[in-house]
């Protein structure tokens, strides 16, 4: 009890000392203001340093003493990390998830239930490489040559009925976690959506185009009162093709068929798609073109062509006029390469910047409407780089433009034409 009083007393002496010596000091130093801030800081402090003394001293006498009671906190504590371990392993393991650790030789660690009906995976695989067991799987050639990425859609090991979507985690400094997800619900809502779109879209081909045609033939000089009308109704039934040739145009590149493997010899691509900017623009846009490499693609022309084309013509309608647009090609460290198309244009605000590749999505109605687009532009130029390994990085800031750039992996590039690097110039009137 004495001991108590005497830190009692001693913590009260610290704290009135420090307060006072606080706002002495403050006091010669400035305003009264600044005093009982100093004061009550050096009070703070005090009492910190008081409470600090008090904690380390109830600490020593909790503290466990002898050998045995040491003995006994470390197996309370030892018992409380395998009850937590048991609890996060039988989680993991309940997972409907496939989940595998794997050090970094590729020798699995441990696994789930999961992973047994979707990958295969039995005991006797434990300490042997994952690549061994899933060698001839599409699981396996991805694990081999692109697991760096996630993978969408694969069939499961087990079986080949089930879709799984993959990817790898790192985990500790030496290990990591395979997680593999069955998606064959959704797989299959895809497909039958998929299929709707191309069916729907290959039964409204024909009656549009006979309206169309029908409209053509009506010459608004032998009826010029209803001149406007039949005026915007061929511009509706224009776009409303349109809508339908890129819907199939996605049907097609969503079934993921093999690609034609042709060289695309870029610089004559180029000088392509500056002439068709060009006619688009009208005159209203400085259009260039810069290359600084001659490096040509592996893959399909018609396709990569279609989506540059995009890219370009979205620059020209969403540029106002006088605008600037750069058409680029130019090689990596890496030795991929990168198609990019730059504009002076309104720009895009980040919160729109994640949705833009998605289907009929607008960050303005009234500008799209205004410009004739589809809705679909962005989308199909998606499909065609995730066909030719490649990805669509977008940077935009409002008032400032965009840059739209397709960067395509090394192993799609090849050597460059004779003819050099590629620059031209068309200037707005």
């Amino acid at each position: 009890m004495r001991s108590i009083r005497t830190s009692f007393d001693t913590g009260f002496l610290v704290i009135v000392i420090g307060s006072m010596a606080g706002a002495i000091v403050a006091a010669l130093w400035a305003s009264p203001w600044w005093a009982l801030g100093v004061a009550l800081g050096g009070e703070a402090v005090a009492l910190g340093w008081w409470l600090r003394a008090r904690r380390a001293r109830r600490a020593r006498r909790t503290r466990p003493d002898t050998p045995g009671q040491l003995r006994a906190a470390r197996a309370l504590r030892q018992s409380r990390l395998r009850a937590q371990l048991h609890d996060v392993r039988d989680a993991v393991g309940a997972l409907a998830d496939a989940v595998v650790l794997f050090d970094d030789q590729g020798r699995v660690r441990w696994f789930n239930a999961a992973a047994t009906r979707l990958l295969g995976v039995r005991r006797e695989h434990v300490g042997q490489p994952l690549a061994q067991w899933l060698d001839g799987s599409e699981l396996g050639t991805w694990l081999r040559t692109n697991a760096t990425q996630p993978a969408t859609d694969l069939p499961a090991p087990a079986d080949a009925s089930l879709r799984l979507a993959a990817t790898i985690i790192p985990f500790g400094q030496q290990l990591k976690v395979l997680l593999a997800r069955d998606i064959s619900t959704l797989s299959r809502l895809e497909q039958v959506r998929r299929d709707f779109v191309a069916n729907v879209s290959h039964e409204l081909r024909t009656p549009l185009t006979v309206i169309h045609g029908y409209l053509e033939l009506l010459d608004p000089v032998d009826v010029p009162e209803l001149a406007p009308v039949l005026g915007e109704m061929r511009m509706q039934s224009q776009r409303m093709q349109q809508i339908v040739e890129d819907l199939l145009t996605l049907s097609r590149l969503e079934t993921r068929e093999a690609l034609p493997d042709e060289e695309v010899a870029m610089i004559p691509l180029l000088e392509t798609l500056r002439r068709e900017a060009v006619a688009l623009s009208q005159g209203r846009h400085r259009i260039s073109v810069e290359a600084t490499t001659a490096v040509r693609l592996r893959g399909s022309i018609h396709h990569l062509h279609s989506a540059f084309s995009n890219l370009t013509s979205n620059a020209v309608r969403y540029t106002p006029s006088g605008g600037e647009i750069v058409i680029g090609w130019r090689q990596t460290a890496d030795g991929g390469a990168i198609f990019s198309v730059r504009d002076s244009g309104l720009g895009i605000s980040a919160e729109h910047l994640v949705r833009l590749t998605e289907r009929f999505y607008r960050v303005s109605s009234s500008r799209s409407r205004e410009s004739g687009g589809t809705g679909l532009g962005l989308s199909i130029v998606k499909h065609v780089l995730n066909l030719h390994q490649g990805r669509l990085v977008i940077e935009s800031e409002p008032g400032r433009g965009s840059t739209f750039s397709c960067v395509m992996e090394a192993s799609r590039v090849l050597p460059p034409d004779r003819g050099g690097i590629f620059r031209a110039e068309t200037p707005a009137n």
